[in-house]
């Protein structure tokens, strides 16, 4: 009597998408409402300002396509002169205010996301520094981070601010003015990166797998960015997720305090400063439509902040 022996073939292994789309981050997502929202605010807000110059219906940073003779235009309005649309009206010098909102927001897209990577990377670096090396370079570094954190973040911000173009000609403020506000923005948010990429540090080079690095004899630096660096970086993006809301408003209070961006390149802060001087003269969209555009984008981001910090804990699992 012959044995048959049937072979079972396993199962084909499912791919990365398969295995992202059956995680606990996506099912926490798409069980979360508010979550959802905050995602598809965020994604318009992102294209909105990414597709500008196709999506505007003006450039407003261009004089030539301005018109004075359409200024104060109330939303939803054609002009008699022009025969412009202006969906969410017109500002002082006609400009349309949904396309302003458009540019203004790349601006601030721009500057919260270069002002938030500065900070990362200095502060990474600074407390992988701190951390694995300790001694003399820990103490430096972590008494640099206490005296900051005794001032807010605006503050250090403006002074930062002030500083940098104190020592620059009057002539160069608005063409720098950008990169100034990165450099002030992210020179003052570093320490909350540095702190918790010195604790992680900490935690992380007393394992097992970084005694087991050092013991066949692998240099400190590979040690530092090829099995350290790794493992410290998932409450760095949380942090730099959280970050980038607050670096958003920090951004848009100084271009409302008139120490950022200048009118001719008007960020959202920018326009909420230019708004208020006819908040209380009838013409409430110029400064109503910016605001929540800010607060939008401010407040998405936020709770997307929020939600991966939440989702990323295993304590909270």
């Amino acid at each position: 009597m012959n044995d048959t022996r049937h072979t079972t073939t396993p199962p084909p292994r499912p791919g990365k998408l398969q295995r992202f789309l059956a995680s606990d981050i996506v099912y926490s997502w798409k069980h979360q409402p508010v979550v959802i929202l905050a995602t598809l605010v965020t994604l318009v807000m992102f294209l909105g300002a990414l597709f500008a110059p196709w999506i505007a219906p003006q450039n407003p940073f261009d004089p030539r396509q301005l018109d004075l003779i359409d200024a104060f235009a109330p939303p939803l309005t054609t002009s008699d002169f022009t025969g412009n649309f202006y969906l969410l009206g017109s500002d002082s010098q006609g400009r349309d205010v949904f396309s302003a909102i458009l540019y203004g927001s790349r601006i601030s897209l721009l500057v919260g996301f270069a002002a938030v990577l500065f900070a990362l990377v200095l502060g990474t670096a600074l407390g992988l520094m701190a951390g694995f090396r300790g001694g003399w370079r820990d103490a430096l570094i972590m008494r640099i981070a206490d005296v900051q954190l005794t001032f807010p973040s605006i503050l250090m911000a403006l002074l930062i601010f002030g500083v940098v173009r104190g020592f620059l000609p009057r002539s160069m403020h608005a063409e720098v003015a950008i990169i100034v506000l990165i450099v002030a923005i992210g020179l003052s948010d570093w320490v909350q990166y540095a702190r918790a990429v010195r604790g992680a540090t900490l935690v992380e080079k007393g394992k097992e797998y970084v005694q087991a690095a050092r013991v066949i004899g692998l240099p400190a630096r590979n040690i530092l960015f090829q099995h350290i660096l790794p493992n410290v970086m998932r409450p760095v993006l949380v942090i730099g997720t959280i970050g980038l809301a607050l670096a958003i408003i920090a951004e848009a209070t100084l271009s409302f305090l008139g120490v950022g961006m200048p009118a001719t390149q008007p960020s959202l802060g920018t326009l909420i400063r230019v708004g208020q001087d006819y908040m209380f003269s009838g013409e409430w969209w110029i400064l109503l439509f910016p605001g929540l555009a800010l607060l939008m984008l401010a407040l998405s981001v936020n709770l997307l902040g929020d939600w991966l910090r939440d989702v990323l804990n295993p304590k909270l699992r």
